[in-house]
């Protein structure tokens, strides 16, 4: 039978046999499928899956506690029952002993689509409710955007979901310049599902329309198709940015009207860029000198952007290193020296390439949502400050202006994520995860998060229960019937907490009386009766398997402040773009000044490190899955050389090291190894390596932290430092390295099978 549904990379219907996707078949009239699809078949009865509930042996036997054996210990088999008495045992005791500040309610990731099954909004509500517990802000693929633009442009969420349109890019962009790139394997995906992906076809109508696309970026597949491509050093995007604005503003190119009109701060900055105080003139031969781009097409190009519209766009991937708040802040001030900020086909992009959702149509209203009510614990963390606050109970540090203390952990809990995928070293986050008394993890798979949990709760996949789901810049509500029944003993995570809140004494306030069933019913005729169209009732919903949602189509990123900028003021401080933050420059931090400026990386090719570790790794999205959700798939099992993660390298780098297509090799640095399947790549630049995230975490020596990974995933080798005190977002992106041919037999891959259970 073949059954409707959605997924983050697409809507499709899937052929069921035996419980287990058999075949799924993109929508109709998705013009650009991702073909992430394939990784579905097969996946609900995967040999990952978690068959019950477990509890690791050591906590079983010694009780709660920090433990060095997480990761590394058997579990055992339990019922229903037992587990929840477990559970909802040691939330009272931690709660009643340490108070819910103790309580870490992470859950960072991508989860599964779903309105009302999003794991993330299930165990907030319920945790809300016996009283609240730490979180944390903003994401590991944002942060750092996350804490800058608020600051100098009013907002970070408006620079995705109400971008400059794809058709409007296609009728009025000249250059479509792309620090980053805009790598098209990234458009397949969107957090509530996609139905469309118009992302390459409205990059080739930009090409016959005669558009150019020029991309900054190491990695010439970032682009896909035709491009002026230019491959700097990774990590000096903002030197070039620097370099291309000082010819503005030297060949009287920079619009003053509009830097007066609609921006503050402007002079200030110019007195940094022409080198006025510190006699570093910020200039084409400057920046050509850090990044190896030629100072004649630095200064070329900034011509050419001033002579025609031109929109300046920063992939996210530039935002995740050291520093990383510089480069959208600098990408931004380009835009706005350039004075075409609020034109059609003119401005500031970010994140083009990054996700299908810049270039979308936003819906005109919010779509339906689970209350999950206020949360009593005011405490919260940057969210890749997890280790930190676990390791460092009582430190103070800061963020974004604020003097802030990391609380004392004693209960992780963690639903629908995987931190193995999304934070850095590793080896310090085993060690972290050893500090509380208990960590409880809800996931459909075993994976590493999964190994090193206490308490194993056997989640259902999206595809085993009713929901509905959507995107904010996706002309859909898809309804999704469930397509087969939960697989062995796995329970719907309502259910788990419906149970867990009742034996908790809020069973009344978190199910309120409803079912699931009756909980998608009550969000949906809420949300329908608030809108300004005419939805149907939800049995025909349903029926009909989707509704088609108005959009607001033909939008130019801040045209309204562009029109007024006094009605439509932005907002921050001053109303306008701050290119000067007075508000950040009092902040008084050393690594990231009141205005955009070029910062050495701390990993780079130009400095000391390199002469150690000669290449520079670039940690990217992977092509064959989404971070590391269905690692297990066949595209992605497609994708691995040897089983492993593959490593693309230039084929000079790869000469110089004896290398050759299919060789296992070990990737290493001082904080950690791990072996990959090499891919020689002449579309890199030399001295670069690209070793995509997702790999599911696999030690060698599950009860060694140090211990490499045998599949290949690059965390084992990043530093788990912050951006900046501003955002202490993620920076993960880039690494120095060395890579060897690995001697010796080669070990197994283990990454997709379950723990030993008694």
């Amino acid at each position: 039978m073949s059954r409707r549904s959605l997924a983050h990379w697409g809507a499709f219907s899937a052929e069921v046999r035996d419980g287990e996707i058999a075949s799924v078949t993109p929508a109709a009239g998705d013009a650009d499928p991702s073909p992430l699809l394939g990784n579905l078949p097969g996946s609900l009865r995967h040999r990952s899956r978690i068959a019950g509930p477990a509890v690791r042996r050591g906590w079983l036997q010694d009780g709660p506690g920090p433990s060095d054996r997480r990761g590394a210990d058997e579990f055992v088999a339990v019922s229903w029952d037992e587990l929840t008495e477990l559970l909802a045992g040691e939330l009272r005791r931690v709660i009643d002993t340490h108070g819910n500040e103790a309580i870490y309610g992470g859950s960072y990731g991508w989860a599964s689509a779903g309105r009302f099954h999003h794991a993330q909004s299930q165990v907030h509500r319920f945790l809300k409710l016996l009283g609240g517990y730490t979180s944390s802000r903003h994401s590991y693929s944002l942060g750092a955007t996350g804490a800058i633009m608020p600051r100098v442009v009013g907002t970070h969420d408006d620079l995705f979901k109400r971008s400059t349109a794809w058709d409007v890019i296609v009728e009025h962009t000249d250059l479509f310049v792309a620090f980053g790139g805009i790598a098209l394997k990234n458009t397949g995906i969107n957090h509530g599902g996609t139905t469309a992906h118009p992302a390459r076809a409205a990059l080739n109508r930009l090409r016959e329309r005669g558009g150019t696309i020029v991309s900054f970026s190491p990695l010439r597949d970032d682009v896909d198709g035709e491009c002026e491509w230019h491959a700097p050093v990774p990590g000096t995007d903002v030197a070039i940015m620097l370099g291309l604005a000082h010819v503005l503003a030297t060949e009287g190119l920079a619009d003053r009207e509009f830097l007066d009109i609609y921006c503050i701060g402007y002079h200030r900055f110019e007195r940094y860029l022409l080198g006025t105080d510190d006699g570093v003139p910020k200039s084409a031969r400057w920046a050509a000198a850090i990044s190896g781009i030629a100072a004649e097409d630095i200064t070329a190009l900034a011509r050419r952007m001033a002579a025609g519209r031109t929109l300046v766009t920063i992939s996210w991937s530039l935002q995740r290193t050291r520093h990383g708040e510089q480069a959208p802040w600098m990408g931004l001030t380009l835009a706005a020296m350039l004075g075409q900020i609020g034109l059609p086909g003119g401005g500031f992009g970010h994140g083009y390439g990054s996700m299908n959702e810049p270039g979308l149509a936003p819906l005109r209203h919010r779509l339906p949502v689970l209350p999950q009510g206020p949360n009593p614990v005011s405490t919260f963390i940057p969210v890749a400050a997890v280790s930190d606050m676990l390791l460092h109970p009582g430190r103070e540090y800061d963020y974004n202006g604020l003097r802030l203390t990391f609380p004392d952990i004693r209960l992780v809990y963690w639903a629908g994520g995987n931190p193995f995928h999304h934070h850095q070293n590793l080896p310090r986050l085993r060690r972290a995860l050893a500090r509380p008394d208990t960590v409880v993890v809800h996931d459909p798979y075993w994976t590493a998060m999964a190994k090193h949990a206490d308490i194993v709760v056997p989640s259902t996949t999206a595809y085993e229960r009713d929901d509905y789901s959507g995107s904010r810049n996706d002309p859909m509500l898809t309804a999704m019937p469930a397509l087969a029944p939960p697989y062995a003993q796995s329970r719907d995570d309502y259910t788990t907490f419906a149970a867990l809140a009742e034996r908790l004494g809020v069973g009344a306030p978190f199910t309120e009386g409803r079912t699931a069933r009756q909980w998608l019913v009550h969000m949906y005729e809420k949300w329908a009766a608030g809108v300004d169209f005419a939805a149907p009732p939800f049995d025909q919903f349903w029926a009909d398997g989707g509704l088609r949602l108005p959009t607001e189509p033909g939008l130019t990123l801040l045209a309204d402040f562009r029109a007024d900028p006094y009605t439509h003021r932005l907002n921050t401080p001053s109303g306008r773009i701050e290119i000067f933050s007075a508000d950040i420059d009092g902040f008084g931090y050393d690594d990231c000044l009141g205005h955009p400026a070029w910062f050495e990386p701390t990993e780079w090719l130009g400095g000391a490190r390199a002469q150690t570790y000669p290449l520079h790794l670039i940690a990217n999205q992977p092509a064959g899955r989404l971070h590391g959700q269905l690692d297990g798939g066949a595209v992605s099992m497609a994708s691995k050389v040897a089983g492993r993660e593959p490593i693309r390298i230039h084929p000079a780098d790869a000469a110089q090291r004896g290398l050759a297509d299919g060789d296992v090799v070990r990737v290493f640095n001082d904080r950690g190894a791990c072996l990959a399947g090499v891919v020689t790549d002449d579309r890199l630049r030399p001295q670069v390596v690209q070793l995509s995230t997702g790999a599911w975490f696999d030690p060698l020596d599950p009860a060694d932290p140090d211990s490499m990974c045998v599949h290949g995933n690059p965390n084992v080798l990043t530093a788990d430092v912050g951006t900046s005190a501003l955002a202490r977002g993620c920076t993960g992106a880039h690494v120095l390295v060395q890579v060897e041919k690995f001697s010796g037999p080669v070990p197994p891959v283990r990454a997709h099978e379950p723990p030993v259970i008694h």
